[in-house]
């Protein structure tokens, strides 16, 4: 007999990031699970994109345009889910910037507070909205996108690196204080993928190849690989799991 450990029928899910890349692909498999996703990134018609693929699917979604670097956008956004929901089940904080590759001496002030606004300032106040919510409806599943640079840090991505260590912290802090009210909250930290947010990664042949060498697996992951590990993390399957990250690099950081 199949199991039901891994179905989404009845939940909201919010995928932040979502127009593209890992954001995509855990929007797609949350959908294909039941759960009805609120597709958002900053820009409208790229997240209607993936909505409507998700419904010729057979899937139930919708888009929602919102940059997690701006604190008034967030605030919209909980209250049109508030609001047209009531409640909020599951919330994928995936989106992130990162507009700085280079070296950490030349990091100019601009990249740093964008990075720093987008992926700690953002992720943490897009929690602590969505855990409001799910605390008045009696809990739900938070996970964050971090990143094995933010465990070892990667060459010429200094402020990346030290805001996803950050965020690692934080959904720690997170799932410490919101366990009493049944909200689980974990971490993905994707090791090389081939998304266009790293593109320079692979654009770079000589930093490609040293990764390569580095990962037991001699492969860079595709997004649908990173998927699973967050369908785990907000469902069922995952009940007694909280304040974890789970690392998914081919083996990199062993």
């Amino acid at each position: 007999m199949a199991t039901n450990l891994f179905n989404l029928k009845g939940k909201i899910a919010l995928v932040t990031g979502a127009s593209r890349g890992i954001g995509e692909s855990i929007a797609k498999l949350l959908a294909e699970q039941g759960a009805h996703v609120i597709v958002s990134s900053r820009k409208i018609d790229d997240c209607q994109s993936v909505a409507d693929a998700i419904g010729e699917a057979g899937g139930s979604a919708e888009a929602w345009a919102c940059h997690v670097g701006d604190m008034d956008q967030i605030k919209e956004t909980f209250e049109y889910i508030g609001n047209k929901h009531g409640k909020l089940d599951i919330l994928v904080n995936n989106a992130a910037a990162n507009p700085y590759f280079g070296h950490i001496l030349d990091t100019d002030i601009s990249a740093y507070n964008k990075t720093v606004d987008v992926n700690i300032r953002g992720y943490f106040f897009m929690s602590a909205e969505a855990g409001k919510l799910m605390r008045k409806n009696g809990g739900g599943a938070i996970v964050n996108t971090a990143s094995i640079n933010g465990l070892q840090p990667g060459m010429m991505q200094g402020i990346y690196s030290i805001t996803k260590a950050a965020v690692i912290n934080m959904t720690k802090a997170f799932a410490k204080e919101c366990a009493p009210f049944n909200i689980r909250v974990n971490a993905l930290l994707p090791g090389l993928t081939k998304t266009k947010f790293a593109g320079a990664l692979f654009t770079n042949e000589s930093m490609y190849k040293a990764a390569m060498q580095m990962i037991p697996m001699h492969r860079h992951a595709e997004p649908d690989e990173m998927a699973g590990t967050v369908l785990y993390l907000v469902s069922d399957a995952s009940s007694y799991t909280t304040g974890e990250c789970i690392v998914v690099d081919g083996g990199f950081t062993i």
